[in-house]
């Protein structure tokens, strides 16, 4: 697949991969390591129109247990995707899908006071929008064709199940 990609465009692009990347497998390996580590009390400060999901959820202790896991280790594989350029389409999916989630959970509105302390002050869009708009302009770019192991895999798997996946 050829592109007409300067080398600054892809530079950037890669770097923005990269500390796209860095951002979630650090998150996840903080979780992962951390034997305590729990999204209840994340989940418990739920606001806006999905609060009251988010709030049942944190309040059954069998279901926390699979939202932890899938939470932390979706985030140490999301990160190592884009960081290695390993199936980076669907690393930017499954990113953007958690970046939903976690908005749908934390909305940025206006008189919306949270528990947990927050950086800066959001309207409407916050620094979860943000990487998520990232992600997309990842999605589309396909950096990991031109810098990553997905060029490798490009060259293997069948066009079929290349299009979401890398």
């Amino acid at each position: 697949m050829e592109n007409n990609y300067s080398k600054a465009q892809l530079s950037w692009l890669l770097v923005l991969r990269i500390f796209i990347g860095w951002h979630f497998l650090y998150e996840g390996l903080v979780k992962v390591l951390n034997p305590s580590w729990t999204a209840k009390a994340y989940l418990m400060d739920s606001q806006g129109p999905f609060g009251t999901f988010f709030g049942n959820m944190s309040a059954n202790a069998g279901l926390m247990k699979y939202v932890d896991f899938l939470n932390e280790w979706a985030l140490v594989l999301i990160g190592l995707g884009l960081i290695l350029g390993l199936f980076t389409r669907l690393s930017c999916i499954g990113g953007i899908l958690l970046l939903v989630l976690y908005t749908l959970s934390h909305p940025a509105l206006l008189n919306v006071t949270y528990g947990m302390p927050m950086e800066g002050s959001y309207f409407l869009i916050d620094k979860n929008l943000v990487e998520l708009a990232g992600l997309g302009v990842l999605f589309v770019f396909r950096t990991g064709r031109e810098i990553g192991i997905d060029r490798v895999l490009a060259r293997i798997l069948p066009v079929s199940c290349q299009k979401y996946i890398i």
